[in-house]
Parts: structure tokens; C-alpha cells; sequence
């Protein structure tokens, strides 16, 4: 029996032919060695209601131009697939590159973050950017994706990509390609221009369809299509707030000579990595202190209201944020939300029919605004307590009273809706939104997107503190982000104070704690696709030991030897 399959396989061999798998439709089909991915997603009977742009094989992320020489498991890809988000975005990045570097040979841009539902650019030209500015390069860039240029990847020794680079005054890529310590590299070119992405392109331009570019504050803002929608582009919401928090952050790693991963790992490599830990540290204490002083005199704020998406590191801050309020003189009380929840049968539901515990409305809206007030108005309240067991509130002589000097510190994911809290008069609040808003790039045209970092973070901390693999938080990841969108990012600009919890160096710790854990996510499931992004993104980052790493840090909230009580 097995002798007749094995030759059965040797038979197919000689016939040029492998077996595929499409999970799109759930059927094997016997093709050609050799065959692209895009010819193949041209031969299938597939139904997806947007183009196809990238594919999973094995559980890897493919571009359209890898061919197929071994029996393979495939799964293609639309804009509506993050990977395939990705890809789009990616090559629509190459092509402003491109149209740039043609209309301002002389000119430098700088792909810098997500922001306002799009792309930051920045673009030195010498002198201020003009509207008119933005208008040549949207007109240069539709004439190249009129032309349905083909983006080609070219594989070589990584000797011979830094000489190209070099030759090109891509200084950054030279730096970065120099401290990655791979023997091979892989680059794209576009017509004559080159660049380098770490991550799939699309075949051609022609496949890029809706996109925009605008002048935005100083620089341009790239506008995409709406993964749920993309017939639309993503609505631009202003982002002042964020804007100015980046362009904070990316001052101070300016001044100390870091503008991508490249710096960086140099500077580690000459043995600078405790000065860039102590530098980081320093700059987030201060940036504690100020907050703590504006707070303080706000001679009428008794509300500190802290919110932000997962793993930002809000348990952390609000607890510093508390230390540097004493120093202030005020007596800061945490007030936990999670005792406020609605008993169980009356939680409402999501779309599945199961409770949706992160809704505002599984909240006892009614009960935390009356104590609030009592609480501000000089009263004594009975402080609720929610046990998870029963599902139901209970009262076990919680009773607080509080002073001119107590300032009362509320931190969760509703903190900067507005609905939370609509009987407290608004100078009694302040309110602060924490995230992990990287700032530091692999290279001019490769950001690192913020919810990477994130996702890293909590990846490390379920595993060591929740009993969770990687695998089951990459699982919950795009549901954990569902909730972020509808009610945390929307409410993030009510903030008084933004504060970025992403540190210079900390990705390059977290490579050391991440790699083992996510190795362990096994080829054969769906999440090792993002496991392996995540694995090859890292290791472009010099490990950087934590031992250097003081307790009180707010990354110690992820990796353990915290000297703070949670």
C-alpha cells in the first residue's frame, strides 16, 4: 500500500506535476512544477470579492511571484487580510518612493508612522513643502501605477546589497543590512529604482487601486483603502495630539543619533546599550514628573482618568504616575472599574450572542457616577466589589472618604469615553491616553507599526504570568483589536496628556524573551504566519540583555523582577 502511493508520487513527479491544497475553497488540484502563486490564483475557481494579493503557503506569508516546486497548502489573500493590507501598502510605499526620488533626485523622505487612519511621510526638501509639492507626486505616482510596472525581488550576498545601497545614499539601509549578521538579502527594484522592504511586494502596480496622498501639517499623509470597506479609503481623522507625540519622541532619538534600527545596533555593538537604557528610562521618568506636576496644579482636578489599548503599559504608569503625585503632595486612590460591572444576566451582548465584558455598557453607569459625585462632594460611599464567582456586586464595608489632598486615579479601557463619566464636571478631570507609540524605524521607508510592539509585549507577559502559548494570543489578537477600535482609538484625542510607553531599546530586549516563544508556534496551525512576521522583524535588532533593566521600569510590567506590587 504505501509502496503504490510512493509511486504514485515518483508517477506525478514525472508528469511535472505537484498537489496543491486551496483552503479558499477547501479542495486539492493537481498543477504544474513550477507554477506562480498569481498564475495559479488565475486558474482556480476562486470567489473572492476583491482582487487577490498575497497567499499563506504553509502558514507563510507569499508574494503573488513565488512559485510552487513541492506539495503545498495554500490560502490566498485580499486587502481585507492584514497580510494582504500589508502588501498593498508596501508596494504603494515603493511607489511614492519612486515618484519622489524622481521628481526631487536631491530630496530625502521619510516613511515615519500610522496616523490619522494613514501614513505620516516626511519630505526634506530644503525648504517648506507646497501643495503643489503634493500634487506632483500624486500625479507621478499615477502615471507609474498606469503603468503597471513590475516590482522585482532580487536575492544576493549581503555584501553585494550594501554596495548597491551605498551607491545609492541609502545610508540607512547600509547600516541596517550591516547589523543583521544574514549572509543573503533579498531587495526590490522598480524600473530603475531600488529599495528594500522587509516584508512581500505585489506583482506589478497595476494592482495598486485606491489610494490618495495629501499634504498633512508639515509633511504628506498616505491615504489607504478601509480593510471592511475597501471600495472606501479610510476616513483622515485629525490626530494633532499623536502627531505631536511621535514628532516628541523622534526629537529626543535625533539628538541622540538614532533615526532607524541601523543606529541603533551600531551603537549597541560599540557597547552603548546600558547609556541608551538609562537615556530611555530618564526621559520616561521626566515625562511622569511633568504629568504629575500639571496635575497638581489643577487646583480642581480630584479625577486622574488613564486609558489605552492593550498592553501599553497603563497598570505601570498609573502606579509611577502615583509616586510622583506624592511628591507632589496629593494622595492618589485607585479606583478599579472592574468592580462596577453590571451582575451577569443583565451584561449586554455581542453579535455571537456571548457577553461583551469590554462594552461600556457592562458597566454600572448609574452606580459609579452617583459614588463618584458623592466621593467629590465630600461624602462617605460603601465601595463595591464585584465577584466574578457569582457574577454579582457585593459590599464588604469598603468605605472611603476623601480629602482635599486625595486624588482618586481611575485606569481601564472606557477611561476617555466621555459616556463614562457625564456628571463630573470637566476640571475636575484629567484624563491621559498610554500607548506604545514606536518611534524608531528599520529604515527610512520601513516603520515598525505600534501594535507589533504591543503584540510582542503581551505575547511575552501571557506567556510568563497567564499560561497562554503564543499561539493562543496571536489567536485572540485580532478580537482584542476589534474592541481597541471601537472603544478606545475613538475617544484617544479627548486626552489632556498623551504618553508614549515605547522605550528606544526595548525591542531589542524583548527579541530575547520573544524568540523561544514564538519559535514554539507549531507550522501547522494559522497563527504561525504571524509568528514568523514577528520572529523575522526582531531579528533585525541587536538582543540587548535586560539585566541593566531597573525595577521600576515600566517594561518590567512584561518581563517579570518588578519591584512594583500588581
Amino acid at each position: 500500500m504505501l509502496s503504490d502511493m510512493v509511486n504514485e508520487k515518483m508517477n506525478e513527479s514525472d508528469k511535472g506535476v505537484i498537489q496543491v491544497f486551496c483552503k479558499n475553497d477547501g479542495k486539492s488540484y493537481q498543477v504544474p512544477i513550477g507554477i506562480s502563486l498569481l498564475e495559479l490564483s488565475r486558474q482556480l475557481p476562486l470567489t473572492l470579492p476583491y482582487p487577490v494579493l498575497s497567499a499563506k503557503v504553509n502558514n507563510r506569508s507569499e508574494g503573488l511571484n513565488f512559485r510552487l516546486y513541492n506539495n503545498k497548502d495554500i490560502e490566498f489573500l485580499d486587502i481585507r487580510d492584514s497580510s494582504g493590507m500589508r502588501t498593498y501598502v508596501r508596494s504603494l510605499c515603493f511607489v511614492l518612493y519612486k515618484a519622489v526620488r524622481e521628481l526631487y533626485p536631491e530630496g530625502h523622505l521619510r516613511m515615519e508612522h500610522p496616523v490619522s487612519k494613514g501614513y505620516f511621510c516626511n519630505l526634506f526638501l530644503g525648504r517648506e513643502l507646497q501643495l503643489e509639492d503634493a500634487l506632483a507626486i500624486r500625479q507621478r505616482m499615477k502615471e507609474i501605477i498606469a503603468a503597471d510596472m513590475p516590482f522585482h525581488r532580487v536575492e544576493c550576498h549581503t555584501t553585494e546589497a550594501v554596495r548597491i545601497f551605498s551607491e545609492q545614499g541609502l545610508e540607512d539601509k547600509v547600516k541596517l543590512l550591516e547589523s543583521s549578521g544574514s549572509l543573503y538579502t533579498c531587495y526590490h527594484t522598480l524600473g530603475d529604482t531600488v529599495d528594500f522592504f522587509y516584508g512581500n511586494l505585489l506583482p506589478s502596480t497595476g494592482f495598486v487601486g485606491l489610494w490618495d496622498i495629501v499634504k498633512y501639517y508639515d509633511g504628506l499623509l498616505l491615504r489607504v483603502p478601509n480593510r471592511q470597506q475597501p471600495d472606501h479609503l479610510e476616513e483622515v481623522v485629525k490626530q494633532q495630539k499623536m502627531l505631536d507625540v511621535f514628532k516628541e519622541h523622534l526629537h529626543w532619538n535625533q539628538i541622540l543619533g538614532l533615526n532607524n534600527v541601523g543606529d541603533f545596533n551600531h551603537l549597541c555593538q560599540e557597547g552603548h546599550a546600558t547609556d541608551l537604557i538609562n537615556v530611555s528610562e530618564a526621559l520616561q521618568e521626566r515625562k511622569i514628573a511633568r504629568i504629575a506636576e500639571e496635575i497638581a496644579s489643577r487646583s480642581n482636578v480630584r479625577l486622574v482618568l488613564i486609558s489605552g489599548p492593550s498592553s501599553s503599559g497603563k497598570t505601570t504608569f498609573s502606579k509611577r504616575l502615583s509616586i510622583q503625585l506624592m511628591t507632589c503632595g496629593l494622595r492618589p486612590y485607585p479606583i478599579s472599574l472592574d468592580n462596577y460591572f453590571v451582575n451577569r444576566e443583565d451584561t449586554p451582548l455581542d453579535a455571537d450572542g456571548n457577553y461583551d465584558y469590554e462594552s461600556l455598557y457592562a458597566l454600572d453607569l448609574d452606580l459609579f457616577n452617583r459614588q463618584l459625585k458623592a466621593l467629590l462632594g465630600g461624602e462617605e460611599v460603601e465601595l463595591p466589589v464585584f465577584n466574578f464567582n457569582t457574577g454579582k456586586k457585593e459590599y464588604r464595608g469598603d468605605i472611603l472618604r476623601i480629602d482635599d489632598h486625595t486624588i482618586l486615579i481611575l485606569e481601564g479601557i472606557h477611561a476617555l469615553n466621555p459616556d463614562l463619566t457625564p456628571e463630573i464636571a470637566a476640571d475636575k478631570k484629567f484624563k491621559i491616553y498610554v500607548s506604545a507609540l514606536t518611534t524608531i524605524s528599520l529604515d527610512d521607508h520601513n516603520w515598525i507599526p505600534t501594535t507589533d510592539n504591543r503584540l510582542l509585549r503581551r505575547i511575552i507577559r501571557d506567556y510568563n504570568y497567564r499560561g497562554y502559548s503564543a499561539r493562543d494570543t496571536i489567536g485572540r489578537w485580532n478580537s482584542v483589536r476589534a474592541g481597541e477600535d471601537r472603544w478606545i482609538f475613538p475617544f484617544q484625542e479627548n486626552a489632556d496628556v498623551m504618553f508614549n510607553s515605547a522605550m528606544l531599546y526595548e525591542l531589542a530586549v524583548l527579541r530575547s524573551h520573544a524568540e523561544p516563544i514564538l519559535n514554539s508556534v507549531p507550522r501547522n496551525c494559522p497563527e504561525y504566519a504571524e509568528a514568523y512576521r514577528l520572529l523575522k522583524f526582531i531579528r533585525y535588532f541587536t538582543p540587548v540583555q535586560d539585566k541593566e533593566i531597573p525595577p521600576t521600569s515600566l517594561l518590567r510590567e512584561f518581563l517579570g523582577g518588578s519591584s512594583l506590587k500588581y
